[in-house]
């Protein structure tokens, strides 16, 4: 009786064992070749897409990372305040276009006349001193001629004492030519006018001042010029993303308006200075580092300055293509000259649709659809076990495959796979 039992329990579990390797393979098939398919009434069924979905958007429907970026001018320069000098009057206003040669602002010249003049009265005493050490090295020399052995000693020190004056003297008066020659110049660059066309940026009467009347490139300053003509992007790029951006890639700058674009190339990518508190990219974590980078646009017309865009590189998802361009891999080419596709005949159910290709572009693996399907159809993935007939049902409504493993999880709950590993019971 007790032999009975136990040859019952082993025919028990080895029952179950079994299920439970079926139940494994049948979730191991599903997950491998999970295509979608579920039973209806004992006909398969077939996950469709819209092709005008399909054919919406680049690689396969793909998202393509998206860097936020906004307009600037191609370059500023500044215009500073001398240290020495005084504002006489400011001719522009921000805002302000200006041309090469616009007067933007003057320095009163009241107080460098009177230098020039105090300067001037300064080096004609000076040439006349020096004259005088001039003369008086002559006559120390005519007397020495004409003096005795023990006095010629002397004179010679206060000769050399005297020359030494002369060429300090001489030293001097080129310094103080040196300080009126920039008085003069200060006097004749009064007027400071600006050096290329652009607008009037900004003016900022508190601004550091610079020792020359001329400007630089920097965009702080007295009057701050912005150079019209094309402008350039200043995007962001994270640090997360940096491998996504490099000199010389061709973008799509998008305006956040409406459905302009322009394009332009990546000129510059600065990896050296972060552009704190920046997020580059629809969906970045925040708290990382941003990174700032320059496209310059093939044309800027219709851009405003400090207008923000969104860009994306360039991989030719904007070529203008007539008719459905569909990718390849959605045509079965099982025979070369009969090309079709798996397509719901409008009634919800599959059928085998042949179409007409032309042109292939081999960039995006994309082929012309001449004749056979419209932006209103639905096709589905090509696969071997379809038939037609099949029940056709949109791919989002598609359920991820688990039922194979749920069924073992189902198994472990009745306790099937510990029994199977108790010893001595098989």
């Amino acid at each position: 009786m007790e032999n009975k039992i136990l040859k019952a329990r082993k025919n028990r579990k080895m029952i179950i064992a079994a299920v439970v390797i079926v139940a494994a393979a049948l979730g191991i098939f599903w997950f491998l070749n999970g295509k979608g398919k579920e039973s209806d009434k004992g006909d398969n069924v077939a996950y469709v897409s819209s092709v005008a979905q399909l054919t919406g958007q680049y690689a396969s429907n793909g998202v393509f990372n998206r860097f936020t970026g906004v307009i600037e001018p191609q370059a500023t320069k500044a215009f500073n305040k001398r240290d020495d000098g005084e504002i006489a009057e400011i001719f522009v206003e921000t805002g302000d276009k200006v041309e090469v040669g616009t007067a933007l602002f003057s320095y009163d010249t009241d107080k460098y006349q009177e230098d020039l003049s105090k300067g001037e009265i300064e080096l004609e005493r000076m040439q006349n001193e020096l004259e005088s050490i001039k003369t008086t090295v002559a006559q120390l020399e005519k007397e020495k001629k004409s003096a005795s052995s023990s006095e010629k000693a002397n004179y010679t020190v206060q000769i050399q004492e005297q020359q030494l004056n002369y060429k300090q003297q001489e030293y001097d008066i080129q310094s103080k030519e040196l300080e009126l020659d920039k008085i003069r110049d200060n006097i004749a660059h009064a007027t400071v006018t600006s050096d290329m066309e652009g607008v009037v940026k900004s003016i900022n009467k508190d601004s550091g001042s610079q020792p020359s009347y001329g400007g630089n490139s920097t965009d702080s300053g007295f009057i701050v010029i912005m150079k019209t003509g094309d402008f350039r992007v200043k995007g962001t790029v994270n640090e997360q993303n940096m491998h996504n951006v490099s000199e010389g890639m061709n973008v799509i700058v998008h305006s956040r308006l409406d459905d302009q674009t322009w394009k332009g190339v990546i000129t510059t990518v600065d990896r050296e200075n972060t552009d704190s508190n920046q997020n580059n990219m629809y969906g970045d974590s925040a708290g990382s580092s941003a990174y700032p980078f320059y496209v310059e646009l093939d044309s800027s017309e219709g851009l405003l300055m400090g207008q923000h865009v969104y860009m994306e590189i360039d991989h030719g998802q904007e070529e203008e293509k007539s008719g459905i361009w569909l990718d390849e891999y959605m045509i079965d080419f099982t025979d070369p000259d009969a090309p079709f596709v798996w397509a719901d005949n409008g009634k919800g159910r599959l059928e085998k649709r042949s179409i007409k290709v032309g042109d292939y572009d081999d960039e995006l693996f994309k082929y012309h659809v001449q004749e056979g399907l419209s932006l209103e159809d639905s096709i589905a993935f090509p696969d071997e076990s379809f038939t037609e007939g099949m029940k056709c049902v949109p791919a989002e409504m598609q359920e991820p495959a688990e039922e194979g493993m749920q069924d073992m999880d189902q198994m472990e709950d009745m306790g099937g796979m510990e029994d199977m590993g108790e010893t001595g019971d098989m």
